[in-house]
């Protein structure tokens, strides 16, 4: 990936109080992943951005730093480099679920600039189950320290995400 989507991606900052769905399972894991779809949150989206080549896209706050999950590739590589951020002490991994898929991405964690935590990188392949069943049922979540922290477009952002995975490759 180049440089600057990994500039914008470490902005992504957590914040604690604007989840759709939150589920304490006791060992987070394939065998705990709900299919339940999540509703949208008030404020919060899927964003796609194009420029040239590359394409973002992320979910968070509209215009803000407020960024929860970052997605990044190139056109037509197939591949895509996933972003999100940690607290204090999270595993070096990403570890994402949609529709009852579940996937766990070992990742690279670096301090956080922007709150205490960590900015966790890492890469995939777009064709990955968990990213072929986010295509279908239109929503990821992200496990964080044993919480569930799903992520569901407003209707008119849908397509974004297939506008997205088509793009990617």
């Amino acid at each position: 990936m180049r440089a600057p989507a990994l500039i914008v991606l470490s902005s992504l900052t957590l914040g604690a109080g604007a989840c759709a769905t939150v589920e304490t399972p006791v060992e987070p894991g394939p065998a705990v992943a709900s299919t339940g779809a999540p509703a949208p949150v008030a404020n919060h989206d899927w964003f796609y951005h194009r420029d040239g080549e590359e394409a973002r896209l992320v979910y968070g706050l509209a215009e803000s730093d407020d960024l929860r999950m970052g997605l990044d590739c190139s056109e037509g590589s197939g591949r895509l480099a996933l972003s999100a951020v940690g607290g204090p002490g999270a595993k070096p991994e990403i570890h994402v679920e949609a529709g009852g898929e579940t996937e766990r991405f070992a990742a690279r964690s670096e301090p956080s600039e922007l709150h205490e935590g960590v900015f966790l990188t890492a890469e995939a392949a777009t064709n990955a189950p968990v990213f072929q069943r986010f295509r279908r049922v239109g929503w990821l979540a992200l496990w964080q320290d044993g919480e569930r922290h799903a992520y569901a477009p407003h209707p008119e952002s849908a397509p974004n995400i297939e506008r997205f995975f088509a793009f990617c490759g």
